[in-house]
């Protein structure tokens, strides 16, 4: 009953409007001032500054700024330029071109707005200036998005890690074939749009624009290589990895590239700034509504409950993959991942699933939320960007949704996929 009254309480107020962070913190206060119990409620401030000085934490303002800087200081179009040599001469050109650009883009922010905001703009005007329709460039540009959040650096398995204790560079390792597969699922999804459609393509590939501009990204592409022979080498850990990010973005960017100057810097710091206070807020938050939901044992009450309920680990696992797909359609990312890794883990583990595994699937899960309606963010970012309502844009991802899921059922199904590389990598 206990449980029942707390997470419904908590999805009241988020069906009313009331921000999620502010709805997780209301929730745990209501339910102990109406207890009587103003010792714990005392409590409070403990706990929402607890759960935002893990050391891990760290790591996510860093990669927003170094987001920032690749989207200010011409790094995000000298890697469009690359991956449109690459790949512009297959059919629907600049429709592989953005998922290329996305996968090379999201080895260096690991954030999905980031890259929509950032890099979309490039690919939308691009796109836009050879003549392709709208609504084709607007969703592929959406769908490709996802890719940065799971294919390593990644801002959610960051905060995946200091919820669960998992090794940020396991699930870093983790996050590379599903990465891949993602992008191959959404290029599959372009190439029998454009064969389709007879969408327009290069001639021939120009092997001296290659190389051309393969040297102009080259610097920009070292990014993701640093990051994780720096992890992996044993020379630094994920959070000094984003700062060795955001430093080198920046090098590029005032010194190499010498498009952002002094002045612009505090603008950038402003953004990235108010970007990390939203993520950190949500956070306390949950730090405190997680403290109420160990207080009163709703952890156990849910294995108990969806253990009663069946006891095939597939049913199970299915159950919560459809949570986590429904509230993806009403919570931001960021907040589906606080809210429900603390309820489904002990879950998970009840049945087998390595944790590891599980971090993949509740990213890739929040990140088919975020093209879903009312409250996908990369959604309303790419609208916005391409000056299109939102409901036209869901119409139009409708085939690149379905390459996703194609890809989470086989991260569901074949551990290995998300598990393979880590376990070869750093050992069971």
């Amino acid at each position: 009953m206990t449980t029942f009254l707390i997470l419904g309480a908590l999805m009241v107020l988020i069906i009313m409007g009331v921000p999620i962070a502010v709805s997780l913190g209301l929730t745990a206060v209501g339910f102990y001032a109406l207890q009587g119990d103003f010792r714990i409620l005392a409590m409070m401030p403990q706990r929402m500054f607890s759960a935002t000085t893990g050391f891990t934490l760290l790591a996510i303002p860093f990669f927003i700024l170094a987001g920032t800087l690749m989207n200010t200081g011409g790094i995000t179009e000298r890697i469009f330029r690359f991956a449109n040599a690459c790949v512009g001469h297959v059919r629907g050109g600049l429709g592989q071109v953005n998922v290329l650009a996305s996968l090379f883009f999201s080895g260096m922010s690991g954030a999905a707005v980031a890259d929509a905001a950032g890099l979309g703009k490039v690919e939308l005007k691009a796109m836009a200036d050879k003549g392709y329709d709208p609504d084709f460039s607007a969703a592929i540009t959406a769908a490709s998005s996802t890719i940065g959040p799971v294919f390593p650096p990644s801002i959610p398995f960051v905060l995946y890690s200091s919820i669960t204790g998992v090794s940020v560079a396991k699930l870093f390792l983790a996050g590379v074939v599903p990465g891949v597969l993602m992008a191959l699922a959404l290029m599959a999804a372009v190439w029998l749009i454009a064969l389709r459609h007879k969408m327009p393509r290069a001639d021939h590939i120009d092997w001296a624009e290659i190389w051309d501009s393969f040297k102009g990204a080259a610097l920009s592409l070292l990014t993701p290589i640093i990051i994780i022979a720096g992890i992996f080498g044993g020379i630094v850990t994920p959070t000094e990895a984003g700062v060795a990010a955001s430093a080198y973005a920046m090098f590029l960017s005032m010194v190499v590239y010498r498009e952002i100057t002094p002045r612009q810097l505090p603008a950038i710091f402003w953004e990235t700034l108010v970007s990390t206070v939203a993520v950190m807020f949500v956070i306390a938050a949950a730090g405190f509504f997680g403290w109420l939901l160990v207080h009163q044992r709703v952890p156990d009450a849910l294995v108990s409950s969806l253990l009663g309920f069946s006891d095939s680990p597939a049913v199970i696992m299915a159950i919560v993959v459809l949570i986590l797909l429904i509230l993806g359609m009403f919570l931001e990312g960021i907040a589906v991942i606080v809210l429900t890794v603390p309820l489904f883990a002990p879950v998970m583990a009840q049945i087998g699933v390595d944790p590891v595994q599980f971090g993949v699937i509740i990213i890739m899960c929040s990140m088919l939320g975020l093209l879903t309606p009312p409250v996908g963010m990369v959604l309303f970012a790419v609208s916005a960007v391409a000056d299109m309502s939102v409901g036209r844009l869901s119409r139009a991802l409708l085939p690149y949704l379905l390459g996703l899921v194609i890809v989470l059922l086989m991260v569901i199904a074949i551990p290995a996929v998300s598990t393979w590389l880590p376990d070869m990598v750093l050992g069971q």
